[in-house]
Formats: C-alpha cells, sequence, structure tokens
C-alpha cells in the first residue's frame, strides 16, 4: 500500500488513506522550475520589448513556478469511510463512494524523463475524470497495482465490486475523445504559434514595426477555433459510429 494510514483505521471516522508529498522531487523537475525562474528574470530585465509583453511573460513564468510548487506541498488525496476528498492547490472535492465508478492509471510513455510516467484517475459514474494527487509514481513504486488496492478500498466500502456499466463507459469513450480533440486543436495552435513566431523574427529584422500582438496572439487563436471545430466534428462522428 502506498497511502498512508490514518488513525481511524477501516472501521473509524478518520482519514483510512492519505497520499500525498512523501518523496523528493526529481531533480530534473527542480532544474525545470530553476530554468523557468530564471528564464522569467532574463525577460524582465530585458531593455528590449514592450512593457506589456514582459508583465505577461512575467504573469505566465510566475503562474507555472506558483501552480508546480503548491500541488507538491498542499494537494492531497484523502479516502475515509465516507469516500474520496481531492485537494487541489485551490479548490477541494469530495465525492462520496456510491459517485464512485472506478479508478484507473494512465501510463505517459512520452512523458519527459524528469516527468511523471504514470497518472491515476478517478471516474464518477457520470464518466467524469479527475486526476488524484500524489497518487503516481514519483511517490509510489507501482501506480497499476495501488490502483487495484483503491478499487478494494471502493468495494468494500459500497458493499459490492466493481462491474462495468456500458453506460458509464460510453460516457468515458466520448469524453475522452473530445479531450483529444483539445490537446490536438492546443498542439495545433502551438505550431501555429511557432510560425508566427519565426515571421515576427524575419519582421523584426527587417521592418521598424512588426505586427507582434497580431502574429503572437490573434493568428493562433483564429487558428485554434478552427482547428478545436474540426477535431470536435470528426471526434463525434467517430464516436457515433464505434
Amino acid at each position: 500500500m502506498g497511502g498512508d494510514v490514518g488513525v481511524g483505521g477501516r472501521d473509524g471516522d478518520g482519514i483510512e488513506r492519505e497520499y500525498r508529498k512523501r518523496r523528493k522531487a526529481p531533480r530534473g523537475w527542480l532544474a525545470y522550475l530553476g530554468l523557468m525562474v530564471v528564464s522569467c528574470l532574463l525577460q524582465i530585465s530585458s531593455p528590449t520589448g514592450r512593457s506589456w509583453e514582459r508583465a505577461v511573460l512575467l504573469t505566465f513564468f510566475a503562474a507555472v513556478v506558483v501552480q508546480g510548487v503548491l500541488f507538491m506541498y498542499r494537494a492531497r488525496t484523502l479516502m475515509d469511510r465516507r469516500g474520496v476528498v481531492v485537494r487541489g492547490f485551490v479548490i477541494e472535492r469530495r465525492w462520496a463512494w456510491h459517485d464512485v465508478y472506478d479508478f484507473r492509471a494512465q501510463s505517459l510513455p512520452k512523458a519527459p524523463s524528469f516527468g511523471r510516467k504514470w497518472l491515476v484517475f478517478l471516474y464518477d459514474t457520470d464518466g467524469r475524470r479527475f486526476l488524484l494527487p500524489h497518487v503516481d509514481d514519483w511517490q509510489l513504486d507501482d501506480p497499476p497495482a495501488e490502483v487495484d488496492e483503491l478499487r478494494a478500498v471502493a468495494a468494500r466500502h459500497r458493499g459490492t465490486a466493481w462491474e462495468p456499466r456500458p453506460a458509464t463507459e460510453a460516457h468515458i469513450l466520448r469524453r475522452t475523445a473530445h479531450r483529444k480533440a483539445w490537446e490536438r486543436a492546443v498542439i495545433g495552435a502551438l505550431i501555429v504559434f511557432v510560425c508566427t513566431s519565426l515571421v515576427l523574427v524575419v519582421l523584426t529584422i527587417t521592418t521598424d514595426d512588426p505586427p507582434t500582438p497580431l502574429l503572437l496572439l490573434w493568428v493562433p487563436l483564429a487558428a485554434f477555433a478552427p482547428i478545436a471545430a474540426f477535431l470536435h466534428w470528426r471526434c463525434a462522428r467517430a464516436v457515433a459510429h464505434a
């Protein structure tokens, strides 16, 4: 078992399992945060560029660093006889055991070397999924095995073993397809952003007043809308014919 056992035990009112930061973060992740901080400081101190551009970059980098630090030290997953509590870096969610459909581990083979290779999600009875903080390979030796234990805990509290529900599985399939469509639309917009950034570099050299907001903001946003619409239309057709 990877989670800490609370004082309430299995039959008490206390926490039965708690997943939190118990191990040190990988050095690669800390180095990544350090590079973000250094890049932010360089952008602020740079004499070139407009003040609004520096403000946007500062806000973005600060948000990434703060979110990462808060997730590591505040976020946690708690389980007791009433259900599951997921505490994020800002909000907290609770599910009663009868609202929990399943726990599933997801492998991330393409994650960077310093990133998480396994994540564990809670699926509710409507097919929505939610990340379980610190139920991952950074804090656990074997996340898939931990999922088996979580299913056993849920079955004990519900009084019934897990069984697949066709309606819920259909919701999961549809939500997964739309989530992938959003992810691919973002990737498409980022590709457009890279292309417009290269155009901006050329225009910065050849002209006195390049259209920076147009190239870095409005064109990628304009590209994102039709890409997202097309991908969602295609995934809806694929799910309908599945």
